[in-house]
């Protein structure tokens, strides 16, 4: 990792939650319900693990200090992870023994994958976290498992589906390169983005894979020059290479439109890209944190203002895992509503029950488990009046 990769993602840490230590554990001397989490506390995605941190044990006592779930009191343990899976597979098997859990935030794809069959063999545990693999969604391998938000193949079909209206509104069909990662996240993205465009009629002219670091921007750049085209969609990537890649691409007189989603519209993303005068387009599964017409990010806010007024911005990573905690709250008390005990048949039943669900607001529409994803999410485009990004969409079920 570069030392400027450093700076940036150090910084986006401190954006993120403030400058600090984290803090390990949220935790009462008895409870009721445990909820467990892996978070990538050190290492390259700290920036992510922090605020999740934060979030998660922010969450349980706000939520303790308004009666936990119905009576019952939470106890929260987070512990790092590194996003090694090495070192995620410890921790996790570690809380199972110690803790007893019966939920789980898991850091990614590789560890939730990873602790797959110890999880299932208690059959007491339920798991959400970071990954947006659809893979995770087999109910044979990962019963136990949820996304928070949509997969990144439904991701990648609200983002083509926005672009094939505005398409068929304005009669001009766009030429599109895609820029992925070699990793999950871009490979998975890559393959639903060529079989959107394809199903719309949408012309894929270049298709770029690379490494997510030590990428060779200056020949990716000449390519892109070759297949001029209109929009230019970069997925796997959190920030960097991207910043460059756009800024060569300006120079070498490439005006396409810049897009990506979920991850690749955070914070970090928009506003690097911003210093260089550009405007980044793409999908968000939720609200940003700024919005003010949800009742739970305002709730957010509140809490966040009152235990850490040094933190600057309340970023995706935090939104994600705050939701994770109240879908484990909610199949908690739906089962305890029915007299259940914190099974996995139970918890699984409880998870699949949960339709037209009100977030607050967090995910623009009602919520619906009932296939262990939240298939919605909405188009944001940034704008340099406000400095944020500003919904270019209305909210998309797919």
């Amino acid at each position: 990792m570069t030392q400027n990769r450093r700076t940036l993602l150090k910084a986006a840490a401190a954006t993120a939650v403030g400058v600090g230590t984290y803090r390990p554990l949220f935790a009462q001397a008895k409870a009721d319900i445990v909820i467990g989490a892996a978070h990538p506390m050190t290492g390259f995605m700290s920036f992510a693990g922090v605020a999740s941190n934060y979030a998660m044990g922010d969450y349980i006592n706000w939520r303790n200090q308004n009666g936990g779930v119905l009576g019952h009191k939470i106890r929260y343990v987070g512990e790092d992870s590194a996003y090694k899976v090495d070192q995620g597979v410890a921790v996790v098997k570690k809380m199972i023994a110690s803790d007893k859990p019966s939920f789980i935030f898991l850091d990614g794809s590789p560890l939730s994958k990873a602790v797959g069959r110890d999880v299932l063999a208690t059959g007491t545990v339920m798991t959400g976290g970071f990954s947006s693999s659809e893979a995770l969604l087999d109910q044979k391998l990962y019963p136990h498992h949820f996304l928070s938000g949509p997969t990144f193949g439904a991701t990648c079909q609200i983002l083509m589906e926005y672009i094939g209206r505005v398409a068929k509104a304005s009669g001009n069909v766009p030429k599109i390169a895609l820029v992925t990662t070699d990793q999950e996240w871009g490979t998975e993205s890559r393959f639903h983005l060529m079989a959107h465009a394809e199903k719309l009629g949408l012309p894929i002219v270049q298709d770029i894979v690379t490494k997510p670091t030590g990428v060779d921007v200056t020949s990716e750049v000449a390519k892109l020059r070759r297949s001029k085209p209109d929009i230019v969609i970069f997925q796997g990537y959190i920030m960097n290479p991207v910043p460059e890649f756009v800024r060569q691409m300006r120079e070498a007189g490439i005006t396409a439109q810049v897009m990506s989603a979920t991850y690749g519209v955070d914070r970090i993303m928009y506003e690097a890209l911003a210093k260089n005068g550009e405007r980044l387009t793409g999908v968000m599964p939720y609200r940003y944190g700024y919005d003010t017409d949800s009742k739970t990010m305002v709730t957010m806010r509140e809490y966040v203002a009152k235990v850490r007024p040094q933190q600057e911005s309340i970023s995706l990573f935090y939104i994600h895992a705050w939701l994770t905690g109240m879908i484990f709250c909610e199949v908690a008390e739906r089962c305890l509503k029915a007299g259940k005990k914190l099974t996995l048949p139970n918890m699984k039943t409880a998870l699949e029950s949960i339709r037209d669900w009100d977030t607050g607001g967090l995910t623009g529409l009602l919520v619906d488990l009932s296939t262990h994803q939240i298939k919605t999410g909405r188009v944001y485009s940034y704008d340099p009046a406000s400095r944020r990004m500003e919904p270019a969409s209305g909210w998309i079920r797919v």
